[in-house]
């Protein structure tokens, strides 16, 4: 039983340090992702999270781990070691006035573990996605000199984020945490002109195809307070912050053009880069300060309700194009406020129950995320903000007299309007965390 669980945690670690992992990708079409790095399903990739509506910044718990509040980790139990992994299938349709898209697809969504270093200081790490890249939009044009031209769009790709984190207990409520986060991964970029005819007179197939890399450094502040009302109740407050900074990536262009023949790709020429010069240039992105607030109202232990509020300039990172290798044209995003508000509820269950579906817990929320994406057509226009609204809920199975618990949470998401593209997504999510007593020598067997 002792290798077995040594075991699991080598591996845990092994997977969440190791810098060449990436989760949270799937196979979707998601137009909305091509702007930027990409699209975040934070805090919405983690069943305790989404089946709550996606109120974290005030949740803490024993054997819970909440990477949104590094502060949360100050309530993991002295001589506990916790270990939180999930796993989501996603079922999602796209869709317009006029068509209609479905598609599903899972993934391994997370991987987090937490532990005490002193009774006043613990510690965790993990692996979350960040971003998620990937869509495919094809548009034919004919004209009259070149006939039929296929313009494809296409993406794939992400960013990924490992945390370390630290939460230290100063006095008996107030608790202050930190996470470091490091970003990394890879966003391929393509536009193809593919001249559907077979004359390559006057025309032949072209493509501007770009890789951006992404290896950063980001900080989350958190603080969590609890206040005692009375015998049953308890008041807690959460407050987070991820510090703005302005930061470069590297991206790598190539523009080339190419023939096709049995389903084979020759290339003719590269047009860019010239000879003698890079292809590799910095380009910049930039984090604005977010900041999150949260207020739940626990009796005890026995149920609590919690609402969050979250605000930001704009939604996601900035990114801004060296103007001298632009080869994809200017695109004007995010310059709207995005605010988010959540509202959730738990029951907790009873603990001491005889029957096993008495301790069972369940929760439910909902969300509105206002201006998760800001598009601006042109400068004259003003920004259109895409909205998001979705809601949840989880069933909590305790095991192991309640230490280790496993999360049943199924959540729903829709952004954007059928005027210009809806997506709808239907998410199951299961989560084990896994709390175990560790780090005790037993003086009987």
């Amino acid at each position: 039983m002792k290798n077995r669980h040594t075991l699991i945690i080598a591996l845990a670690l092994a997977a969440s340090l190791c810098p060449g992992v990436t989760l949270g990708q799937n196979g979707f079409n998601i137009p909305f992702s091509q702007y930027g790095i990409g699209l975040s399903d934070h805090p919405n990739n983690m069943p305790s999270a989404f089946g709550m509506g996606g109120t974290v910044y005030s949740r803490s718990a024993r054997n819970m781990i909440n990477p949104f509040n590094p502060a949360s980790y100050s309530a993991i139990e002295m001589e506990s070691f916790v270990l939180d992994i999930g796993v989501n299938l996603q079922s999602c349709v796209l869709r317009n006035d006029k068509d209609r898209l479905t598609d599903a697809d899972g993934n391994l969504a997370y991987l987090t573990v937490a532990f005490p270093i002193t009774s006043w200081w613990k510690m965790s790490a993990g692996l979350l996605p960040y971003s998620t890249v990937n869509y495919e939009s094809v548009q034919t044009v004919e004209s009259d000199v070149l006939g039929n031209v296929k313009t494809i769009y296409a993406g794939n790709g992400g960013v990924s984020q490992i945390y370390w984190g630290n939460g230290f207990n100063i006095g008996e409520r107030l608790a202050l945490g930190f996470n470091l986060n490091y970003l990394y991964g890879n966003i391929t970029r393509a536009i193809t002109y593919d001249f559907l005819g077979n004359d390559t007179t006057y025309a032949v197939n072209s493509r501007n195809q770009k890789n951006t890399f992404v290896n950063n450094l980001l900080i989350d502040l958190g603080l969590q307070y609890s206040q005692p009302l009375g015998s049953r109740y308890t008041l807690r407050l959460g407050a987070t912050c991820r510090l703005p900074r302005t930061m470069k990536v590297e991206d790598q262009s190539l523009s080339y053009t190419f023939c096709t023949r049995s389903s084979t790709e020759y290339m003719f020429d590269t047009v860019f880069p010239s000879p003698g010069q890079s292809d590799t240039y910095k380009s910049t992105l930039r984090q604005p300060i977010a900041v999150g607030l949260g207020v739940a109202l626990e009796r005890n232990e026995r149920w609590e309700m919690d609402i969050d509020g979250y605000y930001s300039p704009y939604s996601g990172m900035e990114y801004e194009e060296d103007p001298r290798y632009n080869l994809f044209g200017s695109s004007a995003l995010r310059t709207a406020p995005n605010w988010r508000l959540a509202l959730g509820g738990e029951w907790k269950g009873n603990p001491g129950s005889s029957s096993y579906w008495g301790r069972i817990g369940i929760t439910a929320g909902v969300y509105h995320n206002r201006a998760k994406l800001s598009l601006q057509t042109s400068e004259a226009t003003a920004p259109t903000a895409i909205n998001e609204t979705g809601f949840g809920m989880a069933f909590k199975l305790p095991m192991r007299k309640g230490r280790s618990v496993l999360t049943l949470g199924v959540g729903y998401s829709s952004i954007g309007t059928t005027d210009l593209l809806r997506r709808d997504v239907v998410t199951f999510g299961i989560a084990i965390g896994s709390c175990e007593r560790w780090f005790v020598k037993r003086k009987y067997n």
